[in-house]
This record gives C-alpha cells, sequence and structure tokens, in this order.
C-alpha cells in the first residue's frame, strides 16, 4: 500500500490516452484523401460562383467595371420582368400541386390493392428526361386536333355539347340566286307559294360531305307551299353538269338550316332533308330564303395551349406529370412510418375519413411535406429545359423564366454581365431555400 492510499487520498487518474480516427488513420492521411474531393468543389463550384460575383460586376467587354448596373438591368429590363414574374408563379403553383397530388396518391393508393403498379405508373415519367417530356408535351399541346391530345380531348368534349357546322367551306357559285349578308347568304328575290326555289352551293370537298347526305333531288312544286332544294353544285370533269339544277353524281347538304325573312324578321325555319329538299308553308309568301351563318360556321379547333395567355401553365402542367411521382414516392414513405394506432383511435372516437386524413394525417406528414415542397420548390426556380422546349418561338417571350433569360443573355445577346448578375440573383433565391431545408432536416435528426 501507498503513503498516499495509507493517508486516504484517491490516487491521480492516469492520463488518457490519445484518440485515433474510426479508420486508424491521421489527420494528415485523411486530408490527402480529401483533397481530391476539394479540388473538385473548388474547380466547380467555388470558382465559378466566385467568377460569376466578380463577372457580374463588369460590363459586356468585360473590361469596364459597371458596378451595379447588371443588377439594376433585373428590375428594369422587361424580359427579365416577365421571367421573374413567371418564376413566382412557378414556385407558387407547381410545388405546391404537385405536393397536393403527391399527397393524395400516396393516400388512396394505400387503399387499394393495386397501389404499387398505380404507383410505378405514376413514377414512371421520372424516367424521362427533361428533353424527352419536353419533345411530348409539345405534341400534346399542339393546335391541330388531329395531332395534339389535349386538343382532340377538348374538341371531343365541346362538340359533344356544341355541334359543328358540316359546311364551314360552302358559299355561292357562279350565277347563284344567294348574295352574302354578313356570315350568311340571302336570295336576291323574294319567294311565294308555289314556287320551286334552288339554292346551290360550291366549296365543300367530297371527303367533308356528311355521311347521311344523298343523291340531290331537282324540288316538285306544292300549290300551297314553297318547295326547294340546297346542293353542292359542282361535278367533277370540265364542262360535265349542268349549272344550277341537281345531276346525278351531285348530293343534297343535309341539315341545312333554310330561314324564311320578312321586314328583317324570320316568319319560318326549316331544315334539308338528306337529298337537300326542303319545304316552307304559305307563311313564307313574299319572304327571301336565307341560309343562317350558323350553317357555316368554322369547325370549333380547341384552344390555343401555348398561346401568350395559357403558355406558362401548360408548361406547368408537363412539370407536375413528371414530377408527382417524385412526391408521391416520399410522402408514401412517410406515411408507412405513421402510428396505425393513431390513426384507429381517432376512427374509434367517431372521426370519419376526412377529418382523419385533415386532422391526424397530414399534420403527421407535415415533416415530409415540407420537405418534398422546398426541394420541389429549389426544383423549379431552376427551371429551364422544359420552357425552352415546350413553348414556341412567338410565345416564349410569355413563357420566359430566369434560368432561360440567363441562357439568352449569355449566349444569344451577348451580355455575360447581365447573364452573371441573374445567375448569382438565383443563387440568393436558392439559399434561403435551402437553408430552410437543411435546418428541418438536422431537427429531424435530432429528434
Amino acid at each position: 500500500m501507498t503513503s498516499a492510499s495509507a493517508a486516504g487520498v484517491p490516487p491521480t487518474p492516469a492520463a488518457p490516452k490519445s484518440r485515433k480516427s474510426v479508420t486508424g488513420t491521421r489527420k494528415t492521411v485523411a486530408a490527402l484523401f480529401l483533397l481530391p474531393a476539394l479540388v473538385l468543389l473548388g474547380a466547380l463550384v467555388v470558382y465559378p460562383i466566385g467568377y460569376s460575383v466578380v463577372r457580374s460586376f463588369y460590363d459586356q467587354s468585360g473590361d469596364g467595371f459597371a458596378g451595379f448596373d447588371n443588377y439594376e438591368a433585373l428590375f428594369t429590363d422587361e424580359g427579365i420582368r416577365t421571367a421573374l414574374k413567371n418564376n413566382i408563379i412557378w414556385v407558387v403553383f407547381a410545388p405546391t400541386v404537385a405536393t397536393a397530388l403527391g399527397l393524395v396518391f400516396a393516400v388512396l393508393t394505400e387503399r387499394v390493392r393495386w397501389g404499387t403498379a398505380f404507383k410505378l405508373v405514376v413514377f414512371m415519367p421520372m424516367a424521362i428526361s427533361m428533353l424527352a417530356a419536353g419533345i411530348i408535351f409539345r405534341l400534346v399541346y399542339d393546335q391541330d386536333p388531329d395531332k395534339g391530345v389535349a386538343n382532340a380531348v377538348w374538341v371531343g368534349i365541346h362538340d359533344t355539347f356544341a355541334e359543328a357546322s358540316a359546311f364551314p367551306k360552302a358559299h355561292p357559285g357562279r350565277e347563284s340566286p344567294l348574295v352574302a349578308q354578313g356570315g350568311a347568304f340571302i336570295t336576291k328575290a323574294t319567294v311565294h307559294t308555289g314556287d320551286t326555289v334552288t339554292l346551290p352551293l360550291v366549296g365543300v370537298a367530297p371527303d367533308q360531305m356528311p355521311d347521311d347526305a344523298k343523291r340531290a333531288v331537282a324540288p316538285q312544286a306544292d300549290p300551297g307551299k314553297i318547295s326547294g332544294t340546297t346542293w353542292q353544285d359542282f361535278t367533277r370533269g370540265k364542262g360535265v353538269g349542268t349549272l344550277g339544277a341537281p345531276d346525278a353524281s351531285e348530293f343534297g347538304y343535309p341539315g341545312m338550316r333554310i330561314e324564311a325573312v320578312k321586314d328583317g324578321k324570320v316568319v319560318e325555319s326549316t331544315k334539308a332533308a338528306a337529298d337537300g329538299t326542303f319545304t316552307l308553308s304559305s307563311k313564307a309568301d313574299g319572304a327571301q330564303l336565307r341560309l343562317p351563318a350558323s350553317n357555316f360556321k368554322e369547325a370549333y379547333n380547341g384552344v390555343d395551349w401555348l398561346g401568350p395567355s395559357l403558355v406558362t401553365p401548360a408548361i406547368i402542367g408537363s412539370y407536375i406529370w413528371m414530377w408527382a411521382g417524385f412526391a408521391m414516392v416520399l410522402i408514401a414513405a412517410g406515411l408507412a412510418g405513421v402510428p396505425r394506432e393513431l390513426l384507429e383511435a381517432a376512427r374509434v372516437d367517431g372521426a370519419s375519413e376526412w377529418q382523419v386524413f385533415r386532422r391526424v394525417t397530414v399534420p403527421l406528414l407535415a415533416p415530409v411535406l415540407a420537405v418534398v415542397t422546398v426541394t420541389l420548390m429549389i426544383n423549379v426556380l431552376k427551371i429551364f429545359d422544359l420552357v425552352f422546349i415546350i413553348a414556341p418561338g412567338s410565345s416564349q417571350d410569355d413563357a420566359n423564366v430566369l434560368a432561360l433569360e440567363l441562357y439568352r443573355k449569355g449566349f444569344s445577346e451577348d451580355q455575360p454581365g447581365i447573364a452573371s448578375a441573374i445567375s448569382v440573383f438565383l443563387l440568393l433565391l436558392v439559399i434561403p431555400v435551402m437553408w430552410f431545408n437543411v435546418r428541418r432536416l438536422r431537427r429531424e435528426v435530432r429528434r
């Protein structure tokens, strides 16, 4: 026993041994392993950012110091202001709608047996590049209903409730008894009971004639009525057929509306039969016959999806189609971690499914929803590909966003100073959103 122990003094603890890293390597060796990554980080991230900041203070040539002139252009240049406004629309609507759809899909697919297959289909657009998606939606939004899926559906719905005219190109031919009256055609002379009237037209392609059209028949006189025929007065071949009279190869205009007009008022109207014949009563005596403009209304051609007013919402729709699956997968992963006993307890307490969803499921998923929304916000701030590919040249200015304007200023308009200022401005916009995301992730780790 030592004297210190005998005296009741506790022994001095031994000095702690120096702790080594988990891998057993020295700091110098660790630094050498990190060096390639740091060099790449500096060359590909730090240097470009620093150079862009410096370049943003110089003029177009790069020799003269411009001060804050390039940054002033961000708020005075019309193109950049439009891009900024569109970026705000993107940030507000695209992440919100994509996240909301992802939430709905994630919750609903939990309740169906084929949920996995549905998730696969919804997530599949993520496997497509932005370039390919842009080309796909450029075709989807094509103005021609025979090419564009969106307008094909829209025209189909429209024509279900408002039937299109079968004779949009029809018009009077040579020596016709009809004259133009606005978009309509009216007879030059009045008609009387017992008369037979011929209303010949031309201009409808043979393959565009209605399917129910039959061979045109000459009108037969009726003493107490007015009889007539309206038909396609055209027979192929030079010098073939009789002008102003139905021939064997000519078809009537089925469904053509005829009105009898007296003193500017319609006193009677009727529709032509399949062979083009029609009959009016004695009320039409002394009236002029008119083919109203509704007979010649141009076919509805759908919506100009890529026009100036709808181009940005249309492109946002294509973005949502791509990224709703991403949101759904992340939210579904978060939903798998929600305690089921909480949901069952709410149902036992009498809560409806909507109340369970709104008051239990959504609050529990709030951290996941925030991460998904913020991630998509960062993504849309940099959106470029879809806008560049989908928007046609005539409306690209209306669909402009900051990333596209950066490209145009830097490469098309040769204004690298302003392009650098836009890039720095974009970086400043992204930093707060990234900081919020990182802070939330750290908070979740601490839990």
